[in-house]
C-alpha cells in the first residue's frame, strides 16, 4: 500500500486535490471529518471539551458550538493546544482503523491521509510521500475573506495559527502550486497520480 500525506495551508487548494484524488481512485482519509466525529454529541471528546472550555462552547442542542470554540482557540495559543491534546489522539486512532480496513480490501490501494495540521503535529515522516499544496499567505487570506465570509483580521489569525509556508515546503516531497485555477490544480494532481501509480505498478511487478 502506498501511503501519502496531503497537507497545505488553509485555503491553499487542498480540498480540490483531495476530491480529485478520490475521483482517480485513491482512498482518502479526511482528518477534518474524523475531527468532527471525535467531538460528536455523546463522544468522550465532547465531554472533555466541556470540561476544558466550559458550557459556552456547547450549543443548545448539545452539539459543539464550533464558532464559539473557534473564537476561543484561534485567539489563544494555549487554548488551541488544549483542544489539540483532546482531539488529535482520537483522530489518529480512527485514522488507523480506516487505514487497516482499506488495506484489508485492497493491499495495493493508494491511501491518502488529508491532514490540515500534518506538519504542526509532527507527522511529516509518517508517509511514503508527502504532498503539500502551496499558495502564499496573502492569497489565502484573500480567499478566506472572499469565499468564507471572514473579516481580514480573522482570516489572518487562522493563517497564522498554522505552520509557515517555509515549514511545509521544507517537509514536502512534492509541492503542488495552488495559486492558479482549480482546473490547473487538478491537472497537477493527474500528473502526480500517473507517476505514483506507475511507480507502484513497477514495484508490484516481479523481476524477470
Amino acid at each position: 500500500m502506498l501511503r501519502i500525506g496531503l497537507t497545505g495551508g488553509i485555503a491553499a487548494g487542498k480540498s480540490v486535490v483531495a476530491r480529485r484524488l478520490t475521483e482517480l481512485g485513491a482512498v482518502v482519509v479526511d482528518h477534518d471529518q474524523l475531527a468532527r466525529d471525535a467531538v460528536a454529541p455523546g463522544s468522550v471528546g465532547l465531554e472533555r471539551i466541556l470540561e476544558a472550555f466550559g458550557p459556552g462552547v456547547i450549543a443548545p442542542d448539545g452539539s459543539l458550538d464550533r464558532p464559539a470554540l473557534g473564537a476561543r482557540v484561534f485567539a489563544d495559543e494555549n487554548a488551541r493546544r488544549v483542544l489539540e491534546l483532546i482531539v488529535h489522539p482520537e483522530v489518529r486512532r480512527m485514522a488507523a482503523e480506516r487505514e487497516a480496513a482499506a488495506a484489508a480490501r485492497d493491499p495495493r490501494a493508494v491511501l491518502v491521509h488529508d491532514i490540515p495540521l500534518l506538519v504542526e503535529t509532527g507527522q511529516a515522516d509518517h508517509f511514503g510521500l508527502l504532498v503539500v499544496v502551496d499558495a502564499p499567505a496573502s492569497l489565502r487570506v484573500e480567499r478566506l475573506v472572499a469565499a468564507r465570509g471572514l473579516d481580514e483580521e480573522a482570516a489572518r489569525a487562522r493563517v497564522a495559527a498554522q505552520a509557515s509556508d517555509d515549514e511545509r515546503r521544507e517537509a514536502a516531497d512534492v509541492i503542488l502550486d495552488g495559486t492558479g485555477t482549480d482546473d490547473e490544480l487538478r491537472g497537477q494532481v493527474d500528473a502526480l497520480w500517473e507517476r505514483v501509480t506507475a511507480e507502484a505498478d513497477a514495484e508490484a511487478t516481479p523481476a524477470s
